[in-house]
């Protein structure tokens, strides 16, 4: 493999030092955290490296000289937690003295990956500057231990030669260790790594008929943007949120979704249990995360699950003043628009991520109308996402009467709400109301009788013909103590 590169001139120096390199190996285990950041899952090759979170379990062998001496594990990513990197044997055969990270990123970064390895240096005709070890790869040129002796820094070629079919990517460890014997041993790397990471992907597919059913399907979308390959990987996802006191965390962020670049899906579900506070997901085969990747692998098995659609027509809010609000001014809003909500019960343990909902048109084509982000919920509970606003749908909302008597520490007031539907099919409009004038009230009087009631929230299902409109009129008296009674 030739690796094109131009640098400065060529110079000769000695230095008595020489590493061998320590190759990855396949069949990592690697816990994956959840990330949310958007950039991570970009499909415009743009993903920010920074983000997400994974630890990362492997084996290397290792060849050993009896004594002091250096080894370089390559083939690393490219941001990694420096401070807790581990290498251990576990047969005892060696002990790490120290330990310094070469970072694999700028304009030496293909070449770091090289640290350790056997390479030979050209020159612009193609004539050999130095062949032997590659200690070093900087802005200075690269530092080469000969085979004929001696080290080389050459700083202007054109080409590195490895002359092998692998090619090792990311960062590399260099490590001084103090071994027992020479000899090949296995040792046991793990570090955590930024630059990867996983969310859930959902679509319900709504299901013809007049109660609200859908095909939901479940996906974990896996991101490698490390600046490493990993081939057939075990991995086990984490669903929660961990605290994590370094910036490198993954930092969650309610952003818009990104396209998946590939999927690796298969038939087997991942294997669900227990860790601590959260949840794991062990996938159930090996899995390939090339680097700059985003791959989906399956959650659950698809299923046909019923849901709710509400169109939801709502003024206000749950803020409760300190004190009775007697200002004529207030809670007046008229918000005309009315809005599209997809409710569904978690039949297990949902992964916060995003939720796509689609429908068939009249061709029977599947077709998108919404989407929205979930948070982790727990089986049983509630998922519900907005799809967007109803373009046959408006309201209209207007106060008809507002009376105060300071004296009798009362305050009476009434709304009508005009619901009109232009499309050729009746609806049901879920009327939302939030008497927050102060925390004692009452419905005095309703046209519609309230769906709904609690200390701040007062709702009404609404029929709305087809082509035409619905009105609701209600009225809510506010009383106060003495101790409550606002100054004038």
């Amino acid at each position: 493999m030739t690796i094109q590169h131009r640098t400065a001139l060529a110079v000769a120096c000695a230095v008595f030092c020489f590493a061998s390199l320590v190759n990855a190996a396949d069949n990592a285990s690697i816990t994956l955290y959840r990330s949310d950041n958007p950039g991570l899952y970009a499909s415009n090759g743009s993903g920010s490296i920074d983000e997400g979170y994974a630890v990362v379990r492997e084996q290397r062998s290792v060849s050993l000289q009896s004594g002091v001496h250096d080894i370089v594990i390559g083939d690393l990513p490219n941001n990694l937690d420096a401070e807790a990197m581990a290498l251990g044997f576990p047969g005892g055969e060696a002990k790490v003295v120290s330990q310094r990270l070469l970072l694999g990123q700028g304009a030496n970064a293909a070449l770091t990956g090289l640290t350790g390895s056997t390479i030979s240096v050209l020159g612009d005709n193609g004539q050999p500057l130095a062949s032997g070890t590659l200690l070093r790869a900087g802005d200075d040129g690269l530092v080469v231990n000969n085979t004929s002796g001696g080290t080389t820094l050459v700083r202007n070629y054109a080409a590195v030669n490895t002359g092998s079919n692998s090619f090792p990517t990311g960062s590399s460890l260099r490590l001084r260790v103090d071994a027992s014997r020479s000899g090949d041993a296995n040792a046991v790397l793990s570090y955590p790594t930024s630059g990867i990471g996983w969310r859930a992907a959902y679509v319900a597919t709504l299901q013809s008929g007049s109660a609200c059913s859908a095909q939901f399907e479940s996906r974990a979308s896996i991101a490698n943007r490390s600046g490493r390959d990993w081939h057939d990987a075990k991995v086990t996802l984490i669903a929660g949120e961990p605290n994590f006191a370094k910036p490198s965390g993954p930092r969650p962020m309610m952003m818009a979704k990104a396209v998946p670049e590939g999927t690796i899906l298969g038939g087997a579900m991942p294997e669900q249990s227990t860790l601590a506070d959260y949840r794991s997901y062990a996938l159930p085969a090996p899995v390939d995360l090339p680097d700059g990747s985003i791959s989906q692998v399956p959650l659950y098995a698809t299923r046909t699950m019923t849901c709710e659609r509400t169109a939801l027509y709502e003024n206000g809010g749950n803020w409760m003043p300190p004190q009775p609000m007697l200002n004529d001014q207030f809670n007046t809003d008229n918000n005309t628009s009315i809005t599209s909500t997809f409710r569904l019960t978690a039949f297990d343990s949902l992964p916060a991520g995003y939720l796509r909902v689609l429908t068939a048109d009249r061709n029977g084509v599947p077709q998108f109308i919404g989407e929205g982000r979930i948070t982790d919920t727990p089986k049983g509970a509630d998922a519900t996402i907005t799809l967007g606003t109803a373009f046959d749908l408006r309201g209209n909302r207007e106060r008809t009467s507002f009376h105060v008597d300071k004296a009798g520490r009362t305050l009476d007031e009434a709304f009508r709400i005009t619901l009109t539907n232009t499309g050729d099919t009746a609806r049901t409009v879920l009327v939302r109301e939030h008497p927050n004038r102060w925390r004692q009230w009452t419905v005095t009087s309703s046209t519609t009788k309230p769906s709904n009631q609690t200390t701040d929230t007062l709702e009404f299902r609404i029929n709305v013909p087809a082509n035409g409109k619905a009105t609701l009129d209600y009225a809510v008296r506010y009383t106060w103590t003495a101790d409550d009674q606002p100054q004038s």
